[in-house]
């Protein structure tokens, strides 16, 4: 049975400390598609002419969650307090277990700082259980090459399973917690059907483009999430789509949120602070060429 639509979400543009970004989650009467917390969406034109240094989002912390960063124009610069340095470009994902706690910093890489160019990528928090919160954190990148992939019966879908289970395939990403991320390219008249355990909330969210789910059509920025009624999610594109596919088992646990802190309770997160504050997260002093 195929999954009927629930709610769908048009992204609002939010300031970010200075950056325009499209989220459409959170949003006003909701607060989470458990275990999915945050969606954002950057889509930019870099101008050229600029240092590494003064773009981007710099050092910060994150504890109890995976922060993870889906590219698909230009490329990603990844520093941490673990001593990784890592450039991801389009087509590829950096997902980061937070675990206990880590400072990082995203960046356009020096090249397209100094030369310019299109410059999107979506960022979506996902919650960890509360028994693995406190883990080592650990970094994961995956490169479009090495990011399995499924084509569509017609030919006209071409989809990347980033981490999880899927038609046959599977993603190389350790997860915290059981869940399946896909990317999308579908051209105009495509289909594709894609199996997900019923207890999996779901929700597709497109970066351009109209797509058809069983007689309801959706568009550029919309968030589509699903009822958890049926064992399937079928889609056709009604133009060329750009679109990725977020599910997952809920977690069902209290939440309690602070900036970059995702824990359970108020007291774990002034711990959060305390241990930020102390420097047992670790430090992240940024080396730049120019």
């Amino acid at each position: 049975m195929k999954r009927t639509i629930n709610r769908i979400i048009p992204a609002q543009r939010v300031n970010m400390g200075g950056i325009m970004l499209d989220q459409p989650l959170p949003m006003h009467g909701v607060e989470q598609i458990d275990p999915f917390l945050l969606v954002h969406h950057w889509d930019d034109t870099l101008p050229g002419g600029q240092h590494e240094r003064e773009l981007g989002v710099g050092p910060h912390p994150h504890r109890g969650f995976s922060p993870v960063t889906l590219i698909f124009k230009g490329a990603v610069h990844h520093r941490d307090s673990l001593g990784t340095k890592s450039i991801i470009e389009a087509g590829g994902a950096q997902w980061m277990n937070s675990g206990k706690g880590i400072i990082h910093s995203e960046r356009p890489p020096k090249h397209m700082a100094e030369n310019g160019g299109e410059f999107e990528f979506i960022q979506f928090w996902a919650n960890t259980p509360a028994s693995r919160k406190m883990e080592p954190a650990k970094y994961q990148p995956l490169t479009a090459e090495k990011t399995p992939t499924v084509v569509s019966e017609d030919g006209k879908v071409k989809a990347g399973i980033v981490a999880g289970k899927a038609m046959g395939k599977e993603g190389p990403i350790e997860l915290m917690t059981p869940m399946l991320v896909m990317r999308f390219d579908i051209e105009k008249g495509g289909k594709m059907e894609v199996d997900l355990p019923k207890n999996f909330n779901a929700f597709f969210y497109q970066l351009d483009g109209k797509l058809n789910f069983d007689g309801t059509t959706t568009k550029k920025k919309d968030l589509t999430w699903f009822k958890n009624d049926g064992e399937s999610i079928a889609f056709e594109g009604l133009e060329d789509t750009r679109a990725i596919l977020l599910a997952g088992e809920p977690i069902n646990e209290p939440l309690a949120t602070y900036g970059p802190f995702v824990m359970n309770n108020q007291t774990e997160i002034m711990q959060a602070l305390r241990d930020y504050q102390m420097g047992k997260m670790g430090v992240l002093i940024e080396e730049f060429d120019s």
